[in-house]
């Protein structure tokens, strides 16, 4: 029997430009700097940390200190249009989260006639996806509160990230655990109270149902994919993957997800509480960040541990040192820091792929391509 995934109808809806997106922030305090980037830095040879269709991302290291960073280059025209006001947001949100030791440190940007050059913090302990499926119930409580505590505090000052997925959370080190950075904030947004954000992006198994019907998106959108990745991080399965996007769209669009099997069974209750609090069809029935902190769940007995992560909030904690094992950086930072302006063309967007997981999806117009029957 056909299933037919019913598209909302938007007219006339407007398409903006790059620079013309009402919920991009614009002032930055930071200087660019126009000079050549290897005056100050040496490329590693060889070494990109991640590719995208619109940039790269290389080790690099600063002559003077020694310091290595991740030099993410992004090309500031994309399809005919000037998208450097996407890249300025993208700076002025990372400047404006700087007092949160959760979220990747910018350093310095650069900037040439054709890209934009940003000078990021190296998390070398690499994203939590690599390690997410053998993690403890204890060690994802631990990693959730520190994620919890960065989004949390882009809540407060009204950034909704979009993208949060194990690949855009990095670890400082992985022996032992290191603390969590959040990172690529290439679709985050600002939410303002006078004003609907609608738009359609994000990774399809962790984007939530407002966005796939194209109704206002706000800081509950970023509380379903925390939602997702607490069912993935407990039990290494993915709540709402079908065979291909559209089964997968489908199956959130109807909330079909199971909390029966043993990986659940294994759990504390409290934690089937806390995911089924936030893979609420309602955005208004979710709970934010805030609450999910005061949950019973993440406030269970390991004190000892969980002082270590109420300690970051007011920004007095000493971060991990990363270990300095070349190899093991190599293989564990690859393809961490995703591009947040390298996302597919309309025309890819919903090609078939063996890994949905790692694929973004960024359409200009709500589904065009989505109006057939699935099964």
């Amino acid at each position: 029997m056909d299933v037919i995934l019913q598209i909302p109808q938007v007219n006339k809806a407007r398409r903006y430009t790059c620079q013309e997106r009402p919920a991009l922030l614009t002032d930055i305090k930071i200087n660019i700097r126009n000079e050549t980037l290897t005056e100050r830095y040496s490329l590693t040879p060889g070494k990109e940390l991640g590719r995208g269709k619109f940039g790269v991302v290389r080790r690099c290291v600063e002559k003077h200190t020694g310091i290595e960073y991740a030099a993410k280059f992004v090309r500031k025209r994309r399809k005919g249009q000037d998208c450097r006001g996407e890249v300025i947001h993208e700076v002025a949100a990372l400047e404006l989260t700087r007092a949160c030791p959760r979220v990747i440190n910018l350093h310095e940007v650069y900037e040439t006639a054709s890209e934009m050059v940003l000078l990021l913090e190296c998390a070398a302990g690499g994203e939590i996806f690599e390690q997410c499926v053998a993690f403890s119930e204890l060690d994802a409580k631990l990693l959730l509160r520190q994620i919890l505590e960065g989004v949390a505090f882009l809540h407060s000052n009204n950034i909704v990230h979009l993208d949060l997925k194990p690949q855009n959370l990095l670890l400082t080190s992985t022996k032992p655990l290191g603390d969590i950075k959040i990172v690529d904030f290439g679709l985050s947004r600002v939410v303002r109270q006078n004003q609907e954000l609608r738009e359609i992006m994000g990774t399809p198994e962790y984007v939530a149902p407002e966005v796939l019907n194209y109704e206002p998106i706000s800081t509950a959108t970023d509380m379903w994919s925390i939602g997702v990745l607490t069912y993935i991080m407990l039990t290494g399965l993915s709540p709402f993957l079908g065979e291909d996007k559209q089964e997968t769209f489908l199956n959130i669009s109807q909330v079909d997800v199971s909390y029966a099997g043993e990986e659940l069974e294994a759990l504390h209750p409290a934690a089937i509480l806390f995911i089924q609090a936030l893979l609420l069809k309602d955005a208004r029935s979710r709970l934010s960040a805030e609450e999910c902190l005061r949950h019973e769940w993440l406030r269970g007995p390991e004190r000892q541990k969980q002082a270590r992560t109420e300690a970051c909030v007011s920004g007095h904690e000493q971060l991990l040192s990363p270990e300095k094992d070349p190899a093991v950086e190599d293989l564990i930072v690859m393809a961490a820091y995703t591009l947040g302006q390298c996302r597919q063309s309309d025309s890819e967007a919903f090609s078939q792929e063996p890994d949905p997981t790692a694929t973004c999806f960024r359409l200009g117009e709500p589904f065009h391509s989505m109006q057939k029957a699935i099964y």
